[in-house]
Formats: structure tokens, C-alpha cells, sequence
């Protein structure tokens, strides 16, 4: 009999704990999760929100070293003033003073060649009377063929200027320019990203570096917890899923919360968890799980943090 004290003692113990139904879903409460990557590898100058601080989309989270990108926008600033400076250049065309000199230059060639054919008749004329060899005769007939191509040069040179700039170099200049704008705005965009900013309203759950580090480009320098509610993520058993649909009502019971939550079915996974597919039948069918998430309601779960262990069960009460 005094051994049986002992035994009787626990199963008293026992059967007075609070143990969670057979149909009780078991999880944990949980948040939608975004994490801010860091688009450059720069020193983090200051921070401007803390762990668990609510931020409104927009807000400014943290301020990266801009140095470095401050000397690539004046650099691709140059190219844009050296661009627009060439396709205006091609665009005005010869100067008034150019023009005048090409015209001078051809003057000038005109009458060099006038001059050469005169010598060369002249030495032609010679040498016809044989009183001069036939060797002056060529030079005078290479000076006379050189001014004349010297002639045309100075002519296609000046119609060159006159005619203007070709409409295939303009597009060339313009284009250039257009590629380096867009190289100027490109540099602008990745000089604003240095303050990282939140993308959606939500509330601070994690900032893994401080101020003086230099996290590497495309690091998570802060997570945040997203979105209207919490929801419980838990795991539906296979006997219980036949049972269970999309916005069945639920009651979730949150470890720490006196209150039971109401609760809708918002998503459930097609594929189970924990076992192989070929143990399908058997024993082993029983320990197949089935993922979902439950939306939680009410402004009180809003204040929940993520993490509470959970149970859930179907509200019979609701249609």
C-alpha cells in the first residue's frame, strides 16, 4: 500500500495540470518579416530608430558614408557638361574664323597652281627647243600635278566646313550625352539609397550592426515586423485535415494571454511536413503535418510579440 502512495500521488498531479485538448493545434505567433538589405559597402555613420520602435514607411532607418559616391556623382556630372559641351560644338558648326582661314588656304592654293602652270608651259616650251633636259620638264610637271591635288584638298576641306557637321556624328553626340545623363541619375539613385529608409510601416525588430561598422553590400542591416496583424503558424495533423478549409473560424490561446483570440484560416500547405511521401498509409500517416497560418483579430493582438508558443482549436461557436 505505501507504494501505491507514490503513484496515486502523480496521477492526482496529473490529471489537475491543464493539458491541451486532442484537437488543439499547436504554434507559435509570428509576424510578417522584411529584411532591409544594404545596397553599398559603407561605414554606417548614425542610426536613427532603435529595436522595437514603430517606423512609418519612408522613415529614415540609417545613414551610410556618402564620400565615396559624392566623387562618382562629380565625375559623372563632368561627363554630362563634357558631352553636352561636344554636341553643341558639332552642333554650331566652323567657327566664322575657321571658315575665313580655309578660304585663305585655297587662295592661297589657286594661286600656287597658277603659278606651276605657268612654269611647266614654260619649261614645256623650252624643251621643245631643246634648251632644257627632259628632266626639268618632269620636275615642272610634278609641281604643277602637286599644286593641283594641294587645290582640291584646300577646296574639299573648305566645303567640308561650309556643309556643316554630318547628321550621323550629331546623333552620336547626342546619344553619347543621353548615356551619360543616365549614368548621372543612376549615381543620384545609389547616392539617395545610402539612407536606408523602411520600405512598408512596421515596427523595428532587429538591427545587427552599430555605428563604425561597414556591413557588406547586399547585408541585412535591419528586419522588420510588417503588416496589419500577427498570425499564428501551426500544424495541422492528417487526421485533422479533411476537417479543415480556408476562413474556418479558430480560437487561438497565446501563452501569457488569459483571452482567447479569434482567428481565420488564411492559408494551409499542400504538401505535408515531417514524413516521406511513400509512408503514406500505416502507422506513419499519423505524423503527417500540414502547415498553415491563422489571422489573428482585434486591436489587442496587435501588441503581441512574435515568437509565443500558441494553441488553436476550431471556434464551434461561429457559423
Amino acid at each position: 500500500m505505501t507504494r501505491l502512495l507514490p503513484g496515486l500521488l502523480c496521477v492526482t498531479l496529473l490529471a489537475g495540470c491543464e493539458q491541451p485538448g486532442d484537437d488543439a493545434l499547436l504554434g507559435s505567433l509570428e509576424w510578417d518579416r522584411i529584411g532591409v538589405p544594404a545596397e553599398a559597402s559603407e561605414t554606417i555613420l548614425s542610426w536613427h530608430v532603435a529595436e522595437g520602435q514603430y517606423v512609418e514607411a519612408g522613415q529614415l532607418l540609417l545613414a551610410l558614408d556618402p564620400r565615396r559616391q559624392d566623387a562618382r556623382i562629380a565625375q559623372a556630372r563632368g561627363e554630362v557638361a563634357q558631352a553636352e559641351a561636344r554636341l553643341n560644338e558639332l552642333s554650331n558648326g566652323a567657327r566664322r574664323e575657321t571658315l575665313d582661314a580655309a578660304q585663305a588656304t585655297l587662295a592661297r592654293q589657286r594661286a600656287e597652281q597658277r603659278n606651276a602652270e605657268h612654269n611647266f608651259q614654260r619649261i614645256a616650251a623650252l624643251y621643245q627647243r631643246g634648251q632644257v633636259a627632259i628632266a626639268e620638264l618632269d620636275r615642272a610637271r610634278a609641281g604643277r600635278d602637286q599644286s593641283q591635288a594641294a587645290t582640291r584638298n584646300a577646296d574639299a576641306q573648305l566645303r567640308e566646313l561650309s556643309n556643316g557637321t554630318r547628321p550621323e556624328q550629331l546623333e552620336q553626340a547626342a546619344a553619347a550625352l543621353d548615356a551619360a545623363r543616365g549614368k548621372l541619375a543612376q549615381v543620384m539613385l545609389d547616392r539617395e539609397h545610402l539612407n536606408v529608409r523602411a520600405p512598408r510601416a512596421g515596427r523595428v525588430d532587429a538591427l545587427p550592426f552599430k555605428a563604425g561598422d561597414q556591413p557588406p553590400s547586399g547585408a541585412e542591416v535591419a528586419s522588420l515586423l510588417v503588416g496589419e496583424m500577427p498570425y499564428a503558424r501551426v500544424y495541422i495533423p492528417a487526421s485533422q485535415r479533411p476537417h479543415t478549409a480556408l476562413g474556418d473560424a479558430m480560437r487561438v490561446q497565446v501563452e501569457g494571454i488569459e483571452q482567447p483570440f479569434a482567428a481565420t484560416v488564411s492559408s494551409i500547405r499542400s504538401e505535408a511536413s515531417f514524413t516521406p511521401y511513400f509512408a503514406l498509409s500505416g502507422d506513419d500517416a499519423s505524423r503527417l503535418m500540414y502547415r498553415a497560418e491563422l489571422r489573428l483579430h482585434g486591436a489587442a493582438a496587435r501588441q503581441l510579440p512574435a515568437g509565443l508558443p500558441l494553441q488553436a482549436e476550431h471556434d464551434d461557436e461561429q457559423p
